[in-house]
């Protein structure tokens, strides 16, 4: 699998230190009858030793030599190749009792729109292109009661970000967002010298796991918890009341318990949606995304 050179608009880093490899693997704990998926294998240093332990593997690789490669080295009986952006399919789609992928069926289509069914514990890992790994943690979340755990290796800033609580520095929308569906914890870091080509950045080991059905609360309105969320955080050193802008009318901070003067990064998931959620007893809407 060598003689690939890295893809910079794929954002293509390797890993190549073995003893990272043993670490990862280790983390994972692959039992043989796992229904498990990786997001970009590249060179297949994670594959490999996940195919020692499992059954069957479904490797979503956008890139085509990559793919291809990977099919010639492994056959299609233990290792399915999907030749996707991973920001583009459907998971569940990916797993036998899935979604019906419909005319897109093929194993080199991408699979989006369709509606989730029933299917086994997924459990997802991969190392993340740096380039997408937010974007694709909010597509993810799309199946997160049919996941039983993710672990990803990702930039480690973005790891300390997702992690972080109410008061550090690194809080943000992806803490509270993520936070609000997983219990998230920061494994290891991985230094730059474990990749060909070298990232200039530190990167880490997370494993993400969906916090049980009585544990997860809905916003009465999704869109609109996003939506506030994200502004209040594009202006994170202002007061709540002033980073709301025109909502701010519409909201009885005292009854909500909460301060009009505090900072968004003092307030935690849970009053967040209660300000969303009274914004949308109130009669706020905003468009629901595609």
């Amino acid at each position: 699998m060598a003689q690939h050179q890295a893809r910079k608009r794929f954002g293509q880093h390797f890993l190549c230190d073995e003893s990272v490899v043993d670490d990862i693997v280790r983390a994972i704990d692959p039992q043989r009858d796992d229904v498990m998926i990786e997001i970009g294998p590249g060179l297949s240093a994670l594959t490999a030793p996940l195919l020692d332990r499992l059954d069957r593997l479904t490797a979503v690789e956008l890139d085509r030599d990559l793919a291809r490669r990977l099919r010639a080295s492994y056959g299609d009986d233990r290792l399915r190749v999907v030749e996707a952006d991973a920001l583009t399919v459907d998971f569940a789609s990916l797993v036998p009792g899935g979604a019906d992928r419909g005319p897109a069926a093929s194993d080199d289509v991408a699979v989006s729109g369709a509606a989730a069914q029933a299917a086994p514990r997924l459990r997802i890992v991969g190392n993340l292109p740096y380039n997408i790994s937010s974007p694709l943690l909010f597509h993810l979340m799309r199946w997160a009661d049919q996941v039983r755990d993710q672990h990803f290796m990702l930039q480690r800033e973005v790891i300390d970000r997702m992690v972080a609580h109410p008061g550090d520095s690194q809080y943000g929308r992806l803490s509270v967002m993520l936070q609000a569906r997983y219990r998230m914890v920061r494994l290891f870091d991985v230094p730059p010298e474990a990749f060909d080509p070298p990232p200039r950045v530190m990167s880490a080991i997370v494993r993400m796991r969906p916090l049980p059905a009585e544990r997860v609360r809905h916003p009465l309105n999704p869109a609109l918890f996003d939506q506030l969320v994200a502004r209040v955080f594009e202006h994170r050193r202002k007061m709540i009341r002033g980073s709301l802008g025109g909502w701010t009318a519409q909201l009885d901070f005292d009854a909500l318990g909460i301060a009009p003067t505090a900072r968004p990064q003092e307030l935690s998931g849970a009053q967040l949606m209660d300000l969303a959620d009274a914004l949308s007893r109130a009669g706020v809407t905003v468009p629901t995304r595609a």
